[in-house]
């Protein structure tokens, strides 16, 4: 078994050229799935690379280096449509846990319950993924591919999660349905952005969690929703199918209530983001 621990970004990709190694960031998920077994594969430990941390906004994205901590995110100043991944954040584990896992860790473990996918989904993120061929940029929902399952080749390193400012208009709010209430596998998750304009919804961006081998968008039910009064809302939702979501049995609930779970949570995500874009409105 190698262990490296590159201090340099081009080190680290030469390095990804020459076998297939275990990536290791913040550690959250590798150290529990070890057990008490021995370590089998090399690992490429990557917090030497102080440049990949850190938010950063250019002119067209906001830029979220892959070993940004969650506490991190939770403590940067980002507009209102980021509320829903700040809240996301917060229950990503204990603060102990919120302090040393990543956002990159988040996505490249692919967990169909990983709390930072759905408000990523609904923010339009897309990943970075670097390697000594060059740069490629990828939507999320192109990048997970499924359970445990990603678009990352053995030579690439997710170096950033890119939001471009187009998708970060409005207020947003997450909301995430457990067995208790911290510290817990969430049986349904939603994220919701809104961007209103009077008592009309302009724009909504929605996505769920846990209901799904991947997080999806619902963009039918998005599309239903534009140019809705916001009374409409709650019906429109309650009438919507949920076509993109493909549930499951499990011990944490069984597909039909996890598919009604995500109806209501979808409701309660997008009254929370109304009323707090009509805050912002009051605000400013």
């Amino acid at each position: 078994m190698d262990y490296a621990r590159p201090t340099e970004l081009e080190e680290a990709l030469g390095l990804l050229c020459t076998k297939r190694w275990t990536i290791l960031a913040g550690g959250t998920d590798f150290y529990p799935a070890l057990g008490a077994g021995p370590l089998k594969s090399d690992v490429l430990d990557i917090n030497g690379l102080s440049a990949l941390s850190g938010i950063e906004e250019t002119e067209t994205h906001f830029v979220i280096g892959a070993r940004t901590s969650w506490s991190a995110v939770i403590a940067a100043e980002l507009p209102p449509a980021f509320d829903m991944l700040k809240q996301a954040a917060r229950e990503v584990g204990s603060v102990q846990i919120q302090n040393t896992g990543t956002v990159a860790g988040n996505l490249c473990n692919a967990s169909p319950a990983a709390d930072g996918v759905p408000p990523l989904r609904a923010l339009d993120a897309e990943v970075e993924l670097r390697s000594v061929r060059g740069v490629r940029y990828l939507p999320l929902a192109n990048f997970i591919l499924g359970n445990r399952k990603t678009a990352r080749a053995d030579d690439e390193l997710l170096t950033a999660i890119r939001v471009p400012k187009r998708a970060s208009q409005g207020a947003s709010s997450f909301v995430k349905l457990g067995a208790r209430r911290y510290l817990v596998i969430s049986i349904a998750m939603a994220a919701a952005r809104v961007v209103p304009d009077g008592a009309k919804v302009v724009e909504t961006a929605i996505s769920v969690g846990s209901c799904s081998a991947v997080a999806q968008r619902l963009s039918g039910l998005e599309s239903r929703l534009e140019g809705a009064e916001r009374f409409e809302m709650r019906q429109i939702v309650m009438d919507y199918a949920f076509p993109e979501l493909s549930p499951i049995d499990d011990v944490r609930g069984t597909a039909a209530y996890r598919r009604e779970a995500a109806r209501e949570i979808v409701i309660r995500a997008l009254e929370q983001a109304w009323q707090d874009a009509g805050h912002s409105e009051v605000a400013a």
